[in-house]
């Protein structure tokens, strides 16, 4: 590769200390959806107009309260939809409508006729201002160009005076901002300013896109900061930025350039646009949600969101597409299971109100994403993850020791099948523990308990009756309770130094029909053999006693 044909955009004078990079956000900004504008041209097959009503509808539930809806002087469709939106009255009190404009007089009246009974509208007008392409794509001198927009904004503001649209306020873009050259932009909007006189009565908003994005996060917002220095003087304005992504920086640039000082961003959902898109403002939003910030979108259910988006554009959203992607609330890494399953339990237990849990940056649920998506099982998992499958999706928790030895069997199946899922992880669960009935087979115990010489102190007498290889065997012995005397009479009876080396149970389910699991790690002291059992009862002796039978099973399997 050539690196020698291409060259960095000049840095900014910054005429002093820049002061964004000291500046912390502490509010979302003012988000205008470009979705039916820009989203829309940038599909192959653009929506209809009743693609884009169902479209616009879903904006307005999210709490957009600025949505460009179209460049109606643009095509029939484009221009239908925003009468359609206008005869039907869809459009909400508390939003503003954008239309879009080049600084054209017959395009600029056309777009008034499609606006016409509007109330409360933003009418956003642009010119290019990049000297390659007002001299050689367009052969304008430098005048007419510096002349467009204040022109262009002499008519908007006669226009709406002659149709009496009262709320209006007027947008001005210099496109292709990043690629011009700063004086030559700031004498255009300069004079755009004088025309309009903007005031708190007569708002207006200065848009500066990143029509290619060319620029480093920082460089953009160095210019943001001198451009928010320059217009700091004027009443009324509106700095906003309009950021595309083409180098994969659009949601940083859009950032960094709030820290410079800009208050509205122009995006789309998912971050639809033309080349590489434009920016994403759920991501922007939910990154503010991350740090504390109120988005002002309601984003509770973005798996909806994206559905109706996907249905809507065809366009597809990545599996590992910030905050809505598939994968993205899912570890593979063994690590990366234990750290989140741990603090998922701790927390439970001791509740914060700040959200830190490990590897998520929010709480899936604040956005309508569930747990059971957490943990995926590959080669590469560890027993952390398997454990907290076991317990989430299915109830069962796996003592410490246990899961090493369950997630082997588990890890040997994704070595040579690749990712296993939950439903499969039970499936192996009950083939290797629960199932485990051969050769030995329990099937029923009687226990009473015998005093001894001691006061208060009793003795377990435990009647077993269990299968051996197909013939049916009664023992009787004595222990501790129900579980030791069992192990007493199974060792005896089939001549086997056994020792249980740990116990545990816990409720599976709960109510009169409730069901206890439990875990049995036996020891065979002769041939040097431990093993898990698992068993499961209403009864918690006899989950037990399935237990030991279970890990018994286990043993002779690995022979």
């Amino acid at each position: 590769m050539n690196n020698e044909r291409y060259a960095a955009l000049p840095a900014p004078d910054m005429k002093g200390e820049r002061s964004w990079p000291g500046r912390r956000l502490l509010e979302a900004p003012v988000w205008c959806s470009v979705d039916l504008r820009d989203g829309n041209q940038a599909l192959t097959d653009p929506m209809t107009v009743e693609g884009k009503l169902e479209f616009f509808k879903l904006l307005v539930k999210l709490g957009f309260k600025e949505i460009e809806v179209g460049f109606p002087s643009a095509s029939g469709i484009e221009f239908d939809f925003v009468r359609e939106l206008l005869i039907r009255k869809l459009v909400p009190s508390d939003v503003r409508i954008q239309v879009l404009s080049q600084c054209r007089e017959h395009l600029i009246r056309r777009t008034f006729e499609a606006i016409e009974g509007a109330d409360n509208v933003i009418f956003h007008i642009y010119n290019n201002t990049s000297d390659i392409q007002r001299h050689i794509v367009y052969g304008f001198s430098d005048e007419e160009s510096l002349d467009m927009g204040a022109n262009a904004a002499a008519l908007v503001k006669e226009l709406a005076q002659e149709k009496g649209i009262q709320n209006i306020t007027l947008e001005y873009s210099p496109e292709s901002f990043t690629e011009s050259d700063p004086e030559f932009v700031r004498e255009t909007y300069s004079r755009v300013i004088e025309v309009w006189k903007p005031s708190k009565d007569n708002p207006m908003i200065l848009d500066f896109p990143t029509t290619i994005e060319n620029l480093m996060p920082n460089e953009f917002a160095d210019r943001m900061e001198l451009i928010a220095r320059d217009i700091a003087r004027y009443e009324g304005i509106t700095l906003s930025i309009h950021p595309h992504n083409d180098r994969g920086t659009g949601v940083a640039a859009a950032e960094l350039a709030m820290l410079a000082g800009a208050k509205r961003i122009e995006g789309t959902l998912f971050g639809n646009g033309e080349r590489a898109g434009n920016v994403d403002l759920i991501n922007i939003a939910c990154n503010l949600l991350a740090r504390g910030i109120d988005p002002k979108l309601d984003l509770s259910e973005i798996l909806e969101i994206r559905r109706k988006y996907e249905s809507l554009t065809g366009m597809k959203v990545p599996e590992r597409y910030p905050y809505a992607g598939d994968l993205v609330f899912t570890a593979f890494s063994g690590g990366h299971q234990d750290a989140i399953n741990k603090v998922l339990a701790y927390r439970e237990k001791e509740p914060s109100k700040i959200w830190d849990i490990p590897y998520l940056p929010i709480d899936p649920a604040d956005i309508g994403r569930i747990y059971e998506s957490f943990v995926r099982i590959n080669s590469l998992s560890g027993r952390g993850g398997v454990a907290y499958v076991m317990e989430v999706y299915h109830g069962f928790k796996l003592p410490r020791d246990m899961r090493g030895e369950f997630s082997q069997i588990i890890q040997t199946i994704s070595e040579n099948e690749g990712e296993v899922d939950q439903e499969r992880i039970m499936t192996e669960f009950k083939k290797n523990y629960l199932d485990m009935k051969e050769p030995y087979h329990f099937k029923s115990i009687n226990t009473v308990d015998e005093p001894t010489a001691v006061a208060d102190n009793f003795l377990t007498v435990a009647t077993l009756t269990y299968t051996d290889h197909g013939e049916t065997r009664t023992v009787t012995a004595k222990g501790n309770g129900p579980i030791d005397a069992a192990k007493t009479a199974i060792s005896h009876d089939l001549k086997r130094s056994l020792r249980i080396l740990d116990y545990s149970e816990h409720a599976l389910t709960s109510g009169s029909n409730a069901q206890a699991a439990a875990y049995i790690h036996l020891f065979d002291c002769d041939s040097g053999k431990t093993a898990y059992g698992v068993g499961v009862s209403s009864s918690t002796t006899r989950a037990s006693i399935r237990a030991i039978f279970s890990a018994l099973n286990r043993m002779e399997v690995e022979q």
